[in-house]
C-alpha cells in the first residue's frame, strides 16, 4: 500500500509536508492505492499537482466558543492550505468534506468565491454586535492562490468600508500587498496582523512548512508592515519541545528587530489524524531528534502526544513545559514585548451595502 510509513518521503511527494494520507474517521469504505505499473508504463510520484474547486458553501465565517481563542468568529476564504505545514491542526477539517488529512488538505484547496458577499451579508445581519474578527482559523488566507483571487483583499475592503475589526494570522508575506488597506484600516484601529514563525532555522522550515514564505521573508514582512504604522505581532508557533524552543529567545529577538511589537506563543498540538501525519514527517526529516522529540512532548502533554484540556492545551504542562513557557515570558519582557495585544475599536462600525446593494437601515 502507498501509505507506508517505511517508504522514503523523498521518493513520494516533493514539497509537500504530509507524507501520507490517513484514513478519514468518517469513512466506513476506504480506497487503496495500488502503483503497480504496467510494462513500459512511467509514473512519477513525487510531483503531486494542486487542485481548487469551488465553494457554494452558504457561509464564509465560523464560530468557536473555546476560552483558549481571542476570538469567537473566523473568516475562512479557502478550506485546506498548500503551505503543507506538517503539524497543522485544521488538517482533520477536511475530512469533513470526504477528503483527507494529509496530501488531500494541500493538494485540494477549496475555495469560496462567494466569500465576499457572504461576508457583506453576514455584516449586516440585524442583530450582529461588532466584535473582531480573525482572518482565518482553519486556512491561511494569504496561501499563494490569493495572488490570483484576490479574495482576502476583498473581504479587508468591505471590512474597511464598515469598520470592522480583523485580526490575520498568516506565514506568508504576501500579506505585504495590502499595505494600503490595512494602513487605513490601522488608521482607525481595525486591524490587527501577526505572522507566524516556528523557528528561524531555514533548513527545519522548509521541511516542516515547505511552501509558506521562508524566515526571513516573514521578518521583511514585520518590518514593511511596523514601518508602515501597521501594529503588528509574532506568533512563535508551534513551539516543538527538543527541536525548535531553544531557539526562542533568537526568535522572538529577531521580531522585535523587525518591528514587532506584541507576541503570543503556542505549544505544538497533535489533534485526531495530525498525530501520524506529523510522526511520519518527523521520522522522515529528523530520525536522530525523533525520540528526544517524542519523550519531551509527552512530558509536556502529560504522558500523552496530545491534549485537548482547555487552559493547558495551547501551553502544555509539567516541568519542561513550565521551563518553555517561563522562557518566553522572560525574553518577551527584556526585549520591550508589549504584555497584551493592543485593543481593536469596535465602537464604530458600519453595516455594509449587501451583496443586493441595499444598504441597512436600522
Amino acid at each position: 500500500m502507498s501509505n507506508s510509513q517505511d517508504e522514503p518521503f523523498a521518493e513520494r511527494h516533493r514539497g509537500r509536508g504530509a507524507g501520507i494520507r490517513p484514513e478519514n474517521r468518517f469513512e466506513t469504505l476506504h480506497v487503496i492505492q495500488d502503483y503497480e505499473q504496467l510494462p513500459g508504463e512511467e509514473q512519477d510520484q513525487t510531483a503531486l499537482n494542486t487542485e481548487y474547486y469551488d465553494d457554494a458553501s452558504k457561509s464564509v465565517v465560523s464560530e468557536n466558543n473555546s476560552p483558549d481563542l481571542p476570538f469567537r468568529y473566523s473568516l475562512n476564504p479557502y478550506r485546506g492550505c498548500i503551505h503543507g505545514c506538517s503539524y497543522c491542526y485544521a488538517r482533520p477539517t477536511h475530512e469533513y468534506l470526504g477528503l483527507d488529512a494529509g496530501l488531500d488538505f494541500e493538494s485540494r484547496i477549496i475555495v469560496k468565491r462567494n466569500a465576499p458577499d457572504l461576508f457583506r451579508d453576514w455584516l449586516n445581519r440585524r442583530n450582529y454586535q461588532c466584535e473582531p474578527v480573525m482572518l482565518s482559523g482553519v486556512t491561511d488566507c494569504y496561501q499563494p492562490i490569493e495572488k490570483k483571487l484576490n479574495l482576502t483583499r476583498q473581504l479587508l475592503e468591505i471590512a474597511l468600508e464598515a469598520r470592522q475589526p480583523i485580526r490575520i494570522i498568516t506565514k506568508n508575506a504576501l500579506i505585504t500587498r495590502d499595505i494600503d488597506i490595512l494602513n487605513e484600516m490601522a488608521k482607525q484601529q481595525l486591524i490587527l496582523p501577526v505572522i507566524s514563525l516556528a523557528s528561524l532555522d531555514a533548513n527545519i522550515a522548509r521541511r516542516m512548512e515547505p511552501r509558506t514564505s521562508t524566515p526571513q521573508a516573514r521578518l521583511r514582512a514585520i518590518r514593511a508592515l511596523s514601518t508602515a504604522g501597521i501594529p503588528t505581532g509574532i506568533l512563535v508557533a508551534p513551539i516543538i519541545p527538543g527541536l525548535t524552543d531553544s531557539g526562542i529567545p533568537e526568535t522572538l529577538k529577531a521580531a522585535r528587530d523587525a518591528g514587532a511589537t506584541f507576541a503570543a506563543r503556542n505549544m505544538l498540538r497533535l489533534p485526531l489524524s495530525v498525530e501520524p501525519i506529523f510522526l511520519d514527517w518527523l521520522h522522515q526529516h529528523f530520525p536522530l531528534q525523533e525520540e528526544r522529540v517524542l519523550s519531551r512532548l509527552r512530558q509536556v502533554r502529560g504522558g500523552k502526544l496530545n491534549s485537548v484540556a482547555f487552559g493547558e492545551r495551547l501551553s502544555g504542562t509539567g516541568i519542561i513545559g513550565n521551563q518553555i513557557n517561563q522562557t518566553f515570558d522572560l525574553f518577551r519582557k527584556q526585549l520591550g514585548y508589549l504584555e497584551t495585544f493592543p485593543s481593536l475599536n469596535c465602537t464604530s462600525f458600519l453595516p455594509p451595502t449587501s451583496s443586493t446593494g441595499q444598504q441597512r437601515l436600522f
